[in-house]
């Protein structure tokens, strides 16, 4: 997937929250630390350093939704940051998104602590996150 390709399937996927620019994804994918799953309606990037890996963001097209995408999509950021080294695992979640809190809390993540009014939203008060974490096999 191109980096237009993502920023927009990133912008139909949270049309709530501040899009990522294509030039913010060339950035990303330019750094030897992050790396990239992705399938036709959906992608995942996470960065991962030492024995740490972070899910920087996770998209999947409204049309795909609630057919198991996601699940699977976070199965192979985890496979991937376990074939770098990665031993932990750690994302942030808006804390009013309670859809992705229930999929990272049944794939075994836990809450381990919140960022407040980390989000920013057009036109709207800033939403805490949620910092969720999980040991790899």
């Amino acid at each position: 997937m191109t980096p237009a390709a993502l920023a927009a399937l990133h912008d139909a996927a949270f049309p709530d929250a501040r899009g990522w620019a294509t030039e913010e994804f060339s950035d990303l994918l330019a750094s030897p630390h992050v790396f990239l799953v992705d399938c036709d309606d959906g992608f995942a990037i996470g960065r991962a350093v030492a024995d740490e890996a972070e899910l920087l963001t996770i998209a999947v097209a409204p049309t795909a939704r609630r057919q198991g995408l996601g699940r699977i999509l976070l199965a192979r950021f985890e496979a991937a940051a376990e074939a770098r080294g990665a031993r932990r695992v750690f994302l942030e979640v808006a804390a009013d998104n309670s859809p992705a809190q229930a999929l990272y809390e049944s794939a075994g993540y836990v809450r381990i602590g919140t960022r407040p009014a980390y989000y920013t939203r057009p036109g709207a008060n800033p939403v805490a996150a949620v910092v969720m974490g999980k040991p790899l096999p």
